[in-house]
């Protein structure tokens, strides 16, 4: 039975990385597919990942329709097993029906990638309805880590360095260093720091203050081994 799967997690976590790996897997059994992304790092059109690897993809737009694009490829000859759907947090929830409807009438494999909640901790559309509709969704496991060492569940957007919870909910940046630019950049943060907006940045500006003895660092207890 085909399925609707969406792999999540926040940035870090090798979401594009598999997303690569399972189109090898898949081409490597004889299955024929069709890569998407939309908005990738490495630019229009484009599926990467941190590590370095990238390839070719389909460019999803606003307008884009699955449904058609996928059955005038049927249509023309060519034949299509399965899809994947990389930061598939920026589809329009449409446009994530319009995937499951392929699932469902044409028994398509659809696995999409993407991040569930932006800068603000609220829901992208495009992953509520994937979260409403997929026949899976699975949390990866490779876990990315805040700067303090704990679990990262959240991602913050910094201008300047500074975190900011107010603005456009799409604005493509890349992971920060924690260096201040004036450019929008990305860092994930566990809970207590994203609550208290206490990037890597801040945390190294604030151990190198001369007013703050290191007990006064804003530090998480690492979880103790059981």
């Amino acid at each position: 039975m085909a399925e609707l799967v969406f792999f999540t997690g926040t940035m870090d976590c090798g979401k594009s990385t598999l997303a690569l790996q399972m189109d090898h897997n898949h081409a490597a059994r004889g299955r024929s597919g069709l890569i998407f992304s939309r908005l990738d790092r490495a630019g229009t059109s484009r599926l990467s990942s941190r590590l370095g690897l990238s390839r070719q993809a389909l460019e999803v737009l606003e307008h884009t329709d699955f449904w058609e694009l996928v059955v005038e490829q049927i249509t023309n000859g060519r034949k299509v097993d399965y899809l994947i759907c990389d930061e598939a947090q920026f589809y329009a929830p449409v446009q994530v029906e319009q995937l499951a409807r392929l699932v469902d009438e044409l028994g398509i494999d659809v696995y999409t990638f993407g991040i569930t909640a932006d800068f603000r901790a609220q829901l992208f559309p495009g992953s509520q309805r994937l979260i409403e509709l997929a026949d899976r969704t699975q949390l990866l496991q490779v876990e990315a880590l805040c700067w303090c060492g704990r679990t990262a569940t959240h991602n913050a957007r910094t201008v300047g360095g500074v975190m900011v919870v107010e603005g456009e909910q799409v604005v493509v940046g890349d992971v920060g260093d924690g260096e201040p630019h004036e450019t929008v950049e990305y860092e994930v943060l566990c809970r207590r720091h994203y609550m208290r907006r206490m990037t890597a940045h801040a945390a190294r500006a604030q151990a190198l203050s001369p007013d703050v003895l290191p007990f006064d660092l804003d530090l998480c207890p690492l979880p103790q081994p059981r």
